[in-house]
């Protein structure tokens, strides 16, 4: 019973703290990618731009702030090839705080719950086929946040989740870091962009959103990713 009252007290405070992050930018009138841009100008060449974006990227998750905005900021600071390999290393890092954070919340394994429910089901799902439909789910762009923790709180393996993330997630980080070393500023849409970069970027998005489409064909529908989709 006290384990259940401190779970749900940490709930309680995370939803608060998600509360005040988003009332604040309501109050000062700043939308995310508004503050995002914030941060690229005074970050933009500094020695300490790496170390403080990864650090503010893997606590990303818990004010729930947009993966694709601080993704494309750090195409923006970093450029296509340092940039890739400093957001690969934070994106995953950040999966996997939400993953445990999501595992944390999880009931004990071998709890009595319904196995004829639909999370039952579903679980048994990923636990079965985890590496492949985390990968599919990272190639098809689902939630990135939503597919985190919902792992966790699956207490889908670890080591199958990380791996499919790192491999699922690759084409989709590079589309949205190239976008952003495509232009100058977060806040300006695409005023400025390079073309070239910006071709890549889309072709990788294609690509990635082809590859899950052809994995799921190629395994009989086995791989259900509708749970993880937005209702219609």
């Amino acid at each position: 019973m006290n384990r259940g009252r401190a779970k749900y007290g940490v709930i309680a405070l995370w939803a608060a703290g998600v509360g005040l992050f988003f009332w604040y930018l309501q109050r000062s009138g700043e939308s995310p990618t508004d503050a995002m841009q914030a941060v690229v100008d005074v970050a933009r060449g500094a020695w300490w731009a790496p170390l403080v974006y990864v650090v503010a990227y893997a606590a990303r998750p818990l004010l729930l702030f947009p993966a694709s905005i601080i993704t494309i900021a750090g195409g923006i600071l970093f450029g296509p090839w340092w940039g890739t390999l400093v957001v690969v290393v934070a994106s995953n890092l950040s999966a996997m705080i939400a993953y445990h954070v999501g595992r944390s919340l999880a009931a004990p394994p071998g709890g009595d719950g319904a196995s004829t429910s639909l999370l039952g089901r579903w679980s048994r799902r990923m636990e079965e086929e985890s590496f492949l439909t985390v990968m599919v789910m990272r190639l098809a762009f689902l939630p990135y946040d939503l597919v985190n923790y919902a792992c966790g709180f699956l207490r889908i393996r670890p080591g199958a989740f990380l791996l499919a993330t790192a491999i699922g997630s690759f084409p989709g980080t590079l589309s949205f870091v190239l976008a952003g070393a495509s232009i100058e500023r977060i806040d300006e849409g695409f005023g400025g962009f390079d073309p070239r970069v910006f071709v890549a970027s889309l072709v990788l998005f294609v690509v990635s959103l082809t590859v899950a489409k052809s994995l799921q064909r190629r395994n009989g529908g086995a791989v259900d990713t509708r749970p993880f989709e937005p209702a219609p």
